[in-house]
């Protein structure tokens, strides 16, 4: 029953858009590509056999204190919030509910150290400052950029750190959901600030099908806009399963074949909870995915 209540909800999208190229086979909605609809936002499960391609140095930690910063880089400028470290609950923790997936499962406790994280998803207007090129399918200066794959995002992000001199990188899927959750000042939320979807997030049923403007619903607890909706957002980690012992600072899986995404996008409200986990090809674009920068 519950697969094909997924094989109806990916039907009822591909009704709405008319430009359609499946993307393989998938137990749950994978996003979509350029020239493609959303489709389910997982890739399927089964046994993989990775080509144990090289694995990024785990990123480095910055535990020393500091304050939310503005940077600008050729003229555009974006903040980012200084999230204070500490101890939670990682994965399907009872607000979840019904709704939590298996590799969501078990919860653990996980421990990061003080990181910055964009204030909002890394918009149209800074790609293009620092790329010279906008690759996004929805136009807008102040919507997020989607359209780029993982890699994309690396060079970007190699572009953005030779222009600023810093060391920006996608957040650990860790570093994303204690943000996503609020950080210290968790309110347990079931999705990023709220626990009514319509405060947060852009998503499936008020957004049109397509992105808007960064930072217009409400902010999580940490002053986070559109953690919940709007794009999915790479982490950096290959995608991996879930154990039951307290860690500190994980990095995910040493190798694979996908890189986790988080946050939902403008698809259904199911995938923009806190906890929900998605992943793809490193090389793969998605007009519903895009990025937030950490350091």
């Amino acid at each position: 029953m519950k697969q094909l209540i997924k094989l109806l909800m990916a039907a009822f999208v591909l009704s709405l858009l008319p430009v359609v190229e499946m993307q393989g086979q998938a137990n749950r909605v994978k996003p979509p590509t350029s020239n493609s609809t959303p489709a389910k936002p997982k890739p399927p499960k089964k046994p993989a056999k990775p080509s144990k391609p090289s694995r990024p140095s785990a990123p480095s930690v910055n535990t020393s204190p500091r304050a939310d910063e503005v940077i600008t880089v050729n003229g555009v400028s974006f903040k980012m919030v200084r999230v204070e470290g500490g101890t939670f609950t990682m994965g399907a923790t009872s607000e979840q509910g019904s709704d939590a997936d298996d590799d969501e499962k078990p919860a653990h406790q996980v421990t990061v150290s003080t990181f910055s994280i964009g204030e909002t998803e890394v918009t149209q207007e800074l790609w293009q400052a620092v790329m010279g090129c906008n690759p996004s399918s929805f136009k807008g200066p102040r919507c997020p950029v989607e359209n780029v794959s993982w890699e994309d995002c690396q060079n970007f992000i190699r572009e953005l750190n030779s222009l600023t001199g810093r060391h920006f990188r996608l957040p650990t899927e860790a570093e994303w959901e204690y943000a996503a959750r609020g950080g210290r000042k968790a309110n347990g939320h079931k999705y990023a600030g709220s626990s009514s979807i319509d405060n947060v997030a852009w998503y499936r049923d008020n957004s049109g099908n397509q992105t808007h403007d960064v930072a217009t619903k409400r902010a999580n607890e940490l002053g986070l806009y559109d953690m919940s909706g709007n794009v999915w957002e790479w982490c950096q980690d290959w995608y991996g399963s879930y154990s039951s012992g307290s860690q500190t600072n994980p990095t995910g899986a040493a190798s694979g074949s996908y890189r986790v995404f988080r946050g939902g996008g403008w698809y259904n409200a199911r995938n923009c909870r806190v906890s929900d986990r998605s992943y793809s090809s490193p090389s793969d674009r998605y007009y519903n995915l895009g990025l937030r920068l950490v350091f």
